[in-house]
């Protein structure tokens, strides 16, 4: 009997789990507790981390599970890898549903880096307003340059304030609008963009304001892993689940 344990917390997730709960393929849904108020799911939910991969892999085991797709963020890069390592000392399948990364399109200005150090880096010279759209987790590392304003758009409210000398803070949850993000890109005199190469559709209307308005973009590139299976679309996750053909199925290192 087929039972899949979801990673979730991407759009991508959540769309996999109305697919599962429609056709009534026996699934549980992760998250891993980083937001308050996670999206509600049709499927039975667990909230919180595992304990690295030896955890995973005794839930695995008790939970009697048979498939995991990974379909948490492109820089949840410890659980996927604790993912690969658990299923690979058990009977458990894997695979990854991720979104196309972003490439540069014309007109765009982008300086692409290999992490968030990389980025902080990027930044020394004259004060500018900076769009940072990072997540909450790294905030601190860029304090070390406090001539910039800080422009930070967060799912939550944050516990406590940033660690940055200035800042606005902005509380919403996406998919955002190119119209909307040029209108904030403009109300907030935005000079520069930082951000993680999430890739897909709800997260890259701000990419599009700073096409439009030429905004310089500092891109940090998505974590290297190892090599693993992924798809692009809940159909080919559903083909790969019921053992079908899958022509889109691709290797990555």
């Amino acid at each position: 009997m087929i039972k899949v344990l979801i990673l979730g917390g991407t759009t991508e997730a959540s769309s996999l789990a109305s697919a599962f709960a429609q056709l009534r393929i026996p699934a549980i849904f992760s998250y891993a507790g980083r937001v308050n108020k996670p999206k509600t799911q049709p499927l039975p939910t667990r909230i919180g981390g595992f304990g690295g991969a030896a955890g995973l892999g005794a839930f695995l085991a008790q939970e009697r599970i048979t498939h995991i797709v990974d379909a948490t963020h492109p820089f949840a890069a410890q659980i996927s890898r604790n993912a690969l390592a658990a299923t690979a000392q058990s009977n458990v399948a894997l695979i990854t549903l991720t979104r196309p990364a972003w490439r540069p399109e014309l007109n765009d200005n982008w300086h692409c880096v290999a992490s968030i150090e990389e980025a902080v880096n990027s930044l020394t010279g004259q004060p500018q307003r900076v769009f940072l759209a990072i997540g909450r987790m790294h905030l601190h590392a860029f304090s070390t340059h406090p001539q910039h304003h800080y422009v930070l758009r967060l799912v939550d409210p944050p516990d406590a304030p940033p660690p940055l000398a200035h800042f606005t803070t902005i509380i919403d949850r996406g998919p955002f609008t190119p119209e909307g993000d040029l209108a904030l890109f403009k109300g907030q005199r935005i000079e520069r963009l930082v951000c993680k190469n999430a890739g897909g559709s709800g997260a890259s209307s701000k990419l599009e304001a700073a096409r439009t308005l030429g905004i310089p973009v500092v891109m940090i590139e998505r974590p290297t892993l190892p090599s693993r299976y992924h798809v692009h679309s809940v159909d080919e996750v559903l083909a790969w689940l019921h053992h079908a053909p899958l022509d889109g199925l691709t290797s990555v290192t």
